[in-house]
Formats: structure tokens, C-alpha cells, sequence
């Protein structure tokens, strides 16, 4: 499976951003899709993700109530609804996917597939 992340931007504190994951492949629906991001000088850090049929999600503590991941598997896309952001929610962001296999809080390390990131930057 082949991602591109995109809608990043520059943002307000405060402000939302929605950020959309293309994902090519016929098996799309099948797959357990996530969001990482890596901040300047930081180590990779696990945000969300989301079962292959959309019905459970699983988010980091620095997340939950914030931000929002949902998914149609009708358009092959995966997306990351988020709110209220914070300068320290600037990075680079990552879509992610792997075969369903696990737990969703199991992939908190990393998943098998990558796309190319999309800025993010927080302003205060």
C-alpha cells in the first residue's frame, strides 16, 4: 500500500487543521491505518490510529479529546480531525498502515507502511 499525507499547514495556537491520507491499493479496507509525528530534534511519537472498518480508535495521552482520526474506506482515505492545537503539536506527520494483527495500542512503535509526511506548524 502506497500513502500521501496532505492539508498541513500553518496554524494559530488554539486553531484545527484536518489533515487526509490517499492510500492506493485494493486491500485498503484491510488495513489497520495510523498517524505519527516527528517533531525537530525529537524522536518519532505515535498520535492515533484506527481499525480496518473504522469502529475503533486509539489515540496518545497527549491526544485524546483534541484531535479526532476517522477514515473512508469508500475513498481510500484516511484523515486526522484536529482541535485545539498547541505549538507543541508542531512536526512533521506521518500516515501510517499495517495488516490488522493486533491490538490497536500494539502499533505505538510503528507500523510496516509509511507515506511522506506533512508539515504541521503550531504557531503561539
Amino acid at each position: 500500500v502506497q500513502l500521501q499525507a496532505s492539508g498541513g499547514g500553518l496554524v494559530q495556537a488554539g486553531g484545527s487543521l484536518r489533515l487526509s491520507c490517499a492510500a492506493s491499493g485494493r486491500r485498503f479496507s484491510r488495513y489497520t491505518l495510523g498517524w505519527f509525528r516527528q517533531a525537530p530534534g525529537k524522536e518519532r511519537e505515535f498520535v492515533a490510529d484506527i481499525s480496518w472498518d473504522g469502529g475503533s480508535a486509539y489515540y496518545s495521552e497527549s491526544t485524546t479529546g483534541r484531535f479526532t482520526i476517522f477514515r473512508d474506506n469508500a475513498k481510500n482515505t484516511v484523515y486526522l480531525q484536529m482541535n485545539s492545537l498547541k505549538p507543541e503539536d508542531t512536526g512533521v506527520y506521518y500516515c501510517t498502515a499495517d495488516r490488522p494483527l493486533r491490538d490497536l495500542r500494539d502499533y505505538t512503535n510503528g507500523m510496516e507502511y509509511w507515506g511522506k509526511g506533512t508539515q504541521v506548524t503550531v504557531s503561539s
